[in-house]
Order: structure tokens, then sequence, then C-alpha cells
């Protein structure tokens, strides 16, 4: 079943960063903290996990992370962003860290920890050598998987640990890899990047055809990927996330994509949670007329 949303939260002032993904899944899954990690979890996350699962604690977790889609595209796209929501009912506000830049934030949103402590302030993809979340899942014995285009910020951050690497051509084949690994259900945590969307706002705007095009191929493949989760995952208490990294602008110089810059446009994003309990499916997606109701962390309907 799709777990609808109980508690409602007055929304962070300051919102959280991106670094609160790391303890909310370190919680959601029993692990502890990685060294660096300093954040507290999103307590309305929690609260809602908690409500929906009844304190189980999660032993399936895919984290779906498409690079760029920020609060930029709501006004726009409030269809697309809906259709996220219907499928992830759970949804908080955040900021990226700064600057964002795609191995900056996921650098943070991987370890917990702000750029001046894991060493990436700019766009630069060393192997970390500090300790992240992908170094609690394998002290905990959690099979892990990252799917990533190869040579992505993904497919490089995070090399050198005991986690099952695959390095695809491109977003579809990110998808096919991870359908596969779903189905086959040997991992307990999967995360699947993809980047059309990153890659065709820099070539042309955050707002063109193709871009928006991207954009909707990315909530298509979310929705395989939840498809695929609610019939291989279904003898497990589950968490799904929508989680990108941070947003974009028009560069006034180039008038093409870009994003770097403190302003709400590159920094400001929602993330979109999804639990699901064991031995249970949620069927048909809820849609506009019925299901799971969709609520955000100011307690309002998306």
């Amino acid at each position: 079943m799709v777990v609808p949303v109980q508690p409602e939260s007055p929304r962070a002032d300051p919102p959280d960063t991106i670094q609160a993904v790391t303890p909310t899944l370190c919680h959601l899954l029993g692990l502890d903290l990685p060294a660096l990690c300093t954040v507290p979890p999103v307590d309305f996350v929690l609260r809602a996990a908690h409500a929906g699962l009844g304190g189980a604690r999660i032993d399936r977790c895919l984290v779906y992370a498409p690079d760029a889609i920020g609060n930029h595209l709501q006004a726009g796209y409030s269809d697309l962003f809906a259709e996220i929501a219907r499928l992830a009912p759970t949804t908080v506000a955040l900021r990226a860290v700064f600057p964002p830049k795609t191995p900056v934030c996921f650098a943070s949103m991987f370890t917990g920890a702000p750029p001046a402590d894991h060493g990436i302030r700019k766009y630069e993809r060393p192997v970390l050598q500090c300790d992240t979340l992908f170094d609690a899942l394998v002290r905990a014995g959690r099979r892990t998987a990252i799917v990533a285009v190869t040579d992505s910020s993904m497919d490089q951050l995070f090399r050198g640990r005991d986690v099952h690497y695959f390095s695809e051509s491109d977003d579809k084949d990110v998808t096919a890899r991870t359908l596969a690994l779903i189905a086959a259900d040997r991992h307990e945590f999967i995360v699947v990047y993809h980047q059309e969307y990153d890659d065709l706002l820099h070539e042309t705007t955050p707002f063109s055809d193709s871009a928006i095009r991207a954009f909707r191929n990315h909530v298509n493949a979310f929705r395989t990927l939840v498809d695929a989760t609610e019939e291989s995952w279904l003898g497990h208490d589950r968490v799904i996330v929508f989680a990108p990294d941070h947003g974009a602008h028009i560069g006034p110089e180039t008038m093409t994509g870009t994003h770097g810059d403190d302003i709400p446009q590159d920094m400001e994003l929602r993330h979109f949670y999804r639990f699901g309990a064991n031995g249970h499916t949620a069927g048909n997606h809820p849609d506009a007329s019925g299901g799971a109701r969709t609520t955000d962390q100011a307690g309002g309907q998306i």
C-alpha cells in the first residue's frame, strides 16, 4: 500500500539542507551515522514512516536521484510535480548546499556533512576518502548498489567501497539495469542517478522543449521504478525516495542553463518519500480522484 501522510509539520525556516538525507535514511534503516554527519534527520519524514509502518525497520531502499530537478520548474510544470507526489506522497522542502554543483551536493547528501568538512567545494570529482552513507551500509552488512551513467559524479565519488557499481551508457540503460536489480531482490539499498535533464539544460535552457522532455522522462522513469518495487519488493518494508541535488537558472551571459549561485532557483528543491509495508501493494497508483493523500511538510495539499 501507499502509506498516506499522517503528521503535519510547520515548514523549517530556513529549511533543512540536503545533508539531512543521510541521517534520515540512517534512522529509517537502523544504521549508525557516518562520522562527519552532525545534522539531525527530517522529523517529518520519520513521523510519516512511523505512522505507516509502525516503527518497523525498513529493509529495502531505492533513492532515485535525477540531476537538477529543483523548484525552478514548479510554477510551469506543477503537473509533473503532482505526479511525483502521487507516487511518493511525503514531501519535504530542502535547500542544496553551496555551491549548488552536482559533486558538491551529492557529497553532502550522502555524507551528511557540509562541503567544508567532506572537502568538495567546487566542481571536481575525487573519490571521497571520508566516511559516507555507503560506508555505514557496508559496516551494517547491507548489500548496496550504485547505478549511474559512466563517468558521472555519482559514478565516481563513492568508489573504493564494498559496493556494487554499475556504470551505464545513458539514462535508459541505468533504468534497465536498476529494473533487473530490483527484480533479483538481492540488494537492500540502491541509488539510481539520471542526468538527461541536466545535460540538456546546459546545452539549451532549463525550460527548453528538449529539457522539459527530459524532465518528463525522469518522472516516467520514477513511475517505472516504483511499479517494479511494488512487484518485487512486496515482501519488505520499503522506502522509495525522489531526491534531486539542486536547481538551475538561465545564465545572463550565455543565455543557457547553469547552476552554482546562492539564489532560490539553484538552491531550493523538494524531496519525495514513498513508504510501503511488508505484504501490501498499492495496486493502481492514486490519482486526483482518490487514493493516498499527498501532504507536504507544511501540511498543504500538493
